[in-house]
């Protein structure tokens, strides 16, 4: 890719230099006696000698062509569209042509017409110069003002071969404009100027014979031009000058704004309707949203019993652990060492023990800068401490008695106790992993923490660059800025150096036409733990659809398609492209470009590919827009009659916008659970929910979206009612307020919206966090271990230079799930007894944890026994300064030595 760029860049460099060569060239001939003139010249009067002002000059022009040249490189990816330009199968209705012309071949038209404009603009600039450095071009005399009298202006004088080249190049400056209005007639199919994107009324019927016109004017102007550089027509290029710019202002500006606002906005719709119906049609292809399947979802105010025991699988895929806090547990109870960090959390699903289970996971990645500062040394950064190890990961669902995650893997080294094997736990490619680092030198790598020393290692891969020559070593040092890599003893022949190790950046610096999701995730396939990052092909020039802001770069877009899905080993750092949409002719495109770098999604191996998921930014692109044009009657559409938006939640007491979800459900009238990205919508300004969009990852149905339209008649509570209604209940207010005020912070998660059957069910889990005063404690690479407790009790802090994430031991634990159904709120310990109280019965006969009403039953010893685990967590809580565990907990214990003493009597 480098190379591609460079090339074209030089190429670009080439061109602009041999035209403005050519002009000087010319000029020179055109001048001859300007060696005997100079000190009459412009130059001579400013004191430059003829050498200074040559020099000068010539570091102009080599300056502004290398400026000009390295920013038109950055286009080298259009140009190779263009060459290898694909048709969409679908014309434009105005012009007639095939949507590819608009995406390839027309950016490329107004690249090379506005580089030859800019060209001969400059050269045109430099030519003036020249010719005043020469005294062909003077101009004499000073601006005076006389009282009562005009100024007088300075005297140009100009010699006539020296006017017949200017007039030349503007001749050449007119003809580029007449092909600019060519240009802008297609241009005019992304107008902003009338109520729908595109073009409209006006610029159909007014503004496209506009610049018909004014390309005929134009190029009548630059003939009168060209005439008069062989026989100069002074009058002549004044008159058709001043009809040309007159023509310029008339028909492209006010002309046009005058029938928008007499013709068109008095009858706006009539006028209008048929482009807005090309505006609807089109928004919606480029946006893939003429795929999206539309059901009806009547709503039920009540569920069975029986047949909800049926979802069993849904049930225990109801995600009550919200990302953020989850995150902040993981780094207090898994993080291990101060080195270790979690950057974010992942949603996927694996099957476990039989069952179809949606899981939370997140990779621990090593962060030097984290290291304490007497360990931050180059040899630890770069040779050292080079990678992480494996990952944290917990059921969406499951909790312990203490609030917490149970985790299905832990620890280091990974341990899980439901079958997922980690074989190759080290992550030297992550999302964290910014530095380079060199392996397979002569100090041994830092792997794991053993109690209070270390285990090290050897890399044993292939991933890196030799760097076994003294060149490589220089040249290195350079890239990176760093001596040390020439001057250090530690490297050998088998030496390899990583670098682009976050995984955006590695598939960005292979793949640089492409656009990234935000978040690659991490996958356990087959023991090794890969990334997937998700990758799109974009365009802002697909005709009539509206352009939205791009979540991937500063840009606007309005044509999207996630073609390819990007594999990134976690541990040799190998890059495989997939590509999964082949009748994307973007995607295609490239594939004739590159045909070496994608592969076909068939070769994706076939664990991988039970982990491709519908990526969230492309979701929320596509909810977004859907939200406006699911009216497809363009009187609706243009008076906004049903006009949707996403909905609000509450997240930690602050309203904000509700995100896509991932859950694992049946869908109505499906066969069996999937693994959906979904999001509810709610009518504009209106709080009810009115429909919902789902978009299936699981093969063979991955990418088909759903959108499931509720009865307007009828009240389906969006997730604002519901969180109003929780806020109504008394109980949970006042049990939540009483929280609030015993030193720990409520913090309630996201509130999801899970279709049940032919109905929903809203969940809401509570987090209690402790408010506590931070300590500081230094650590070392090789002290003393952070446990769950010292997570808890202490919170360590980093000193040094390194501590911007401070380890606080504000730890979130899970207290209450909220369930909301109909009519029917209930705050409970666990998902099942929240389920079980709204719906009037038990979801399970198998209970996972005793509740209070049946301590009674159990035996005295038990009772003991329980009682003392009450008291112990009741300490622990108190030593945190928890004071709504420790209230919790000796309410508890009160009922357990209660019971016990009932039996003892």
């Amino acid at each position: 890719m480098l190379s591609a760029r460079f090339g074209f860049g030089f190429v670009v460099w080439l061109f602009l230099i041999l035209i403005i060569a050519t002009n000087l060239y010319i000029a020179r001939r055109l001048s001859p006696g300007a060696s005997v003139r100079y000190e009459e010249s412009f130059a001579s009067q400013m004191g430059l000698s003829p050498n200074t002002f040559n020099l000068i000059f010539l570091a102009v022009i080599l300056i502004a062509s290398f400026v000009i040249a390295s920013r038109a490189s950055d286009k080298w990816n259009m140009v190779l569209r263009y060459l290898y330009l694909q048709p969409f199968g679908s014309t434009d209705p105005v012009f007639n042509r095939d949507i590819g012309f608009y995406v390839f071949a027309l950016p490329f038209y107004t690249f090379i017409r506005s580089g030859l404009l800019t060209l001969f603009v400059l050269a045109a600039g430099l030519t003036i110069i020249w010719y005043l450095k020469n005294g062909a071009l003077q101009i004499t005399g000073e601006i005076v003002q006389e009282e009562g009298k005009p100024p007088s202006l300075p005297k140009i004088t100009v010699e006539p071969a020296v006017k017949q080249h200017l007039i030349f190049l503007g001749g050449i400056i007119v003809l580029l404009m007449a092909w600019g209005y060519q240009l802008k007639i297609y241009g005019l199919l992304y107008s902003t100027l009338g109520p729908a994107f595109g073009a409209g009324y006006t610029d159909v019927h007014i503004k496209l014979w506009a610049f018909r016109l004014l390309i005929f004017v134009s190029l009548g102007f630059s003939v009168i031009l060209f005439m008069s550089a062989f026989k100069p027509r002074t009058k002549l290029i004044l008159a058709g000058g001043m009809i040309w710019m007159g023509s310029i202002l008339v028909f492209s500006t006010v002309l046009p704004l005058a029938i928008q606002k007499i013709v068109v906005k008095p009858n706006e719709l009539a006028k209008e309707s048929e482009y807005i119906g090309y505006n609807i049609k089109f928004t919606r292809k480029a946006y893939n949203l003429n795929k999206i399947k539309e059901v009806s979802f009547e709503v039920s105010d009540s569920l069975n019993l029986d047949e909800i025991r049926k979802e069993r699988a849904t049930i225990q895929n109801i995600r009550i652990w919200d990302e953020r806090p989850l995150l902040q547990t993981y780094r207090q109870i898994q993080a291990i060492r101060l080195y270790y960090d979690f950057n974010n959390v992942d949603v996927d699903r694996y099957w476990i023990n039989g069952q179809y289970r949606q899981i939370m996971l997140a990779a621990r990645e090593l962060v030097v800068s984290q290291l304490p500062r007497q360990a931050n040394t180059w040899v630890n950064r770069h040779l050292t401490y080079t990678h992480g190890y494996g990952l944290a990961a917990s059921p969406v669902n499951e909790v312990t008695r203490e609030g917490l995650p149970q985790l299905f893997i832990k620890d280091v080294p990974p341990v899980s106790e439901v079958g997922l094997k980690i074989e190759r736990p080290e992550i030297y490619y992550g999302e964290k992993t910014e530095q380079y680092v060199l392996v397979k030198t002569k100090t041994k790598e830092f792997d794991y923490p053993k109690g209070d020393s270390n285990v090290y290692t050897v890399y044993e891969g292939k991933g890196g660059v030799p760097i076994n020559s003294f060149i490589r070593r220089v040249l290195y040092a350079i890239e990176f800025m760093d001596s040390q890599i020439l001057f250090t003893e530690y490297l050998t022949q088998d030496t390899r150096i990583m670098y682009n190790r976050t995984i955006r950046k590695r598939a960005s610096s292979l793949a640089p036409f492409l656009e990234y999701d935000r978040d690659p995730y991490l996958v356990l396939s087959d023991g090794k733990l890969f990334w997937v990052l998700d990758a799109y092909t974009t365009t802002d020039m697909y005709p009539y659809s509206i352009r939205s802001k791009s979540p991937f770069k500063n840009t606007q877009l309005n044509y999207v398609r996630n073609s390819v899905k990007v594999t990134v080993d976690a541990y040799n750092g190998d890059v495989r492209f997939y590509l999964i949409d082949e009748k994307d002719p973007i995607a295609r495109a490239y594939a004739s470009i590159f045909p070496d770098l994608f592969k076909p999604f068939t070769e994706m191996p076939e664990n991988l590919k039970k982990h491709i998921r519908y990526p969230r930014d492309l979701f929320g692109i596509q909810a977004a827009t859907y939200a406006k044009y699911h009216m497809q009657d363009p009187q609706v559409f243009y008076n906004q009659e049903d006009l949707w938006e996403l909905p609000d939640e509450l997240y930690d007491n602050a309203r904000q916008k509700m995100e896509p979800y991932y859950i694992i459900i049946k869908l109505p009238r499906g066969q069996k659970e999937e693994f959906l990205l979904m999001i509810p919508y709610t009518p504009s300004e209106k709080d009810n929910m009115i429909g919902w969009l789902a978009a299936r990852s699981d093969l063979p149905n991955y990418g088909s979206l759903i959108v499931y339209n509720l009865p307007k008649e009828k009240l389906v509570y969006g997730p604002m009612q519901i969180e109003a209604r929780v806020d109504q209940q008394t109980e949970i207010s006042r049990m939540l307020s009483l929280w609030d005020q015993r030193g720990s912070r409520v913090i309630r998660g996201n509130l999801l919206a899970i279709p049940l059957r032919d109905s929903f069910i809203y969940v809401e889990p509570i987090y209690l966090q402790a408010k506590q005063e931070q300590v500081e404690e230094s650590g070392s690479p090789t002290g003393g271990r952070q446990g769950r407790g010292a997570g808890r009790a202490t919170g360590a802090r980093r000193t040094g230079p390194s501590a911007s994430r401070s380890l606080s031991a504000a730890l979130p634990e899970l207290k209450r799930v909220i369930i909301a159904h109909g009519n029917r709120i209930a705050m409970k310990e666990t998902l099942e007894m929240a389920l079980s109280s709204v719906l009037g019965g038990e979801i399970s006969p198998k209970k996972v944890e005793v509740p209070p009403a049946a301590i009674e039953t159990l035996r005295a010893s038990e009772l003991g026994t329980r009682a003392l685990e009450h008291y112990n967590r009741a300490r622990e809580y108190l030593r945190q300064g928890n004071w709504a565990g420790y209230g919790e907990e000796l309410e508890r214990l009160e009922e357990v030595l209660k019971q016990l003493s009932a039996k003892t009597r």
